[in-house]
């Protein structure tokens, strides 16, 4: 069964995929796929080049992440014009994977899955994590050390916790919840979806 994992910035949604890696699940991250093409050498680099120029590049050949980040916060057309790039890659690559993979369950690891449109007809669930959004941010906050307004800006970008759920067959709240109320929360979930299997 293929499933597609998404959330909020800071809802956990890493954690549920330790969880589903822990019941024997091969978890397939797309923003790591992301991260290697962006990488010195990476596939994604001498498009990203072409497209934004050598300033985009780092001293090591790898994508200038923070000066992206501003760029697509200053220019609104810059994220899509970056996406345009990845997306595709990131698709042939999570297929790959997923062609690779002998468990019973695939979870696609997917931050923007409501927000891209196509993730809905490649999977067959889609589970998000959601919290409240004082909490997002103040795990973003905590984890990583960023300004309350930049948490907020990425949270803005992101679809809302209403359109999240909307668009899913299972919803995890993640507020409160230890670790072993979430493994087993995943457990019964499983069970549940192979039943329905």
């Amino acid at each position: 069964m293929r499933i597609g994992l998404t959330g909020g910035i800071g809802s956990g949604k890493s954690t549920v995929s330790r969880c589903w890696q822990a019941l024997g699940a091969t978890v397939i991250d797309s923003d790591a796929i992301a991260r290697e093409l962006t990488l010195a050498g990476g596939a994604a680099m001498p498009l990203i080049v072409a497209e934004f120029g050598a300033s985009m590049q780092a001293a090591d050949g790898a994508l200038d992440r923070l000066r992206m980040r501003e760029l697509a916060f200053a220019e609104p057309g810059a994220r899509q014009r970056l996406e345009s790039i990845l997306h595709p890659l990131i698709g042939i690559e999570t297929e790959v994977r997923a062609q690779a993979s002998t468990s019973d369950f695939i979870v696609f690891d997917v931050p923007l899955l409501v927000e891209s449109g196509r993730w809905r007809r490649k999977v067959e669930r889609v589970l998000v994590v959601d919290c409240k959004l004082s909490t997002q941010v103040d795990r973003v906050m905590k984890r990583s050390g960023w300004e309350r307004a930049a948490v907020e800006a990425v949270i803005a970008q992101q679809a809302s916790r209403a359109r999240r759920r909307a668009a899913a067959d299972a919803v995890i709240y993640n507020e409160g919840l230890s670790l072993e109320r979430l493994q087993q929360q995943i457990e019964g979930l499983a069970a549940h979806w192979r039943r329905e299997a």
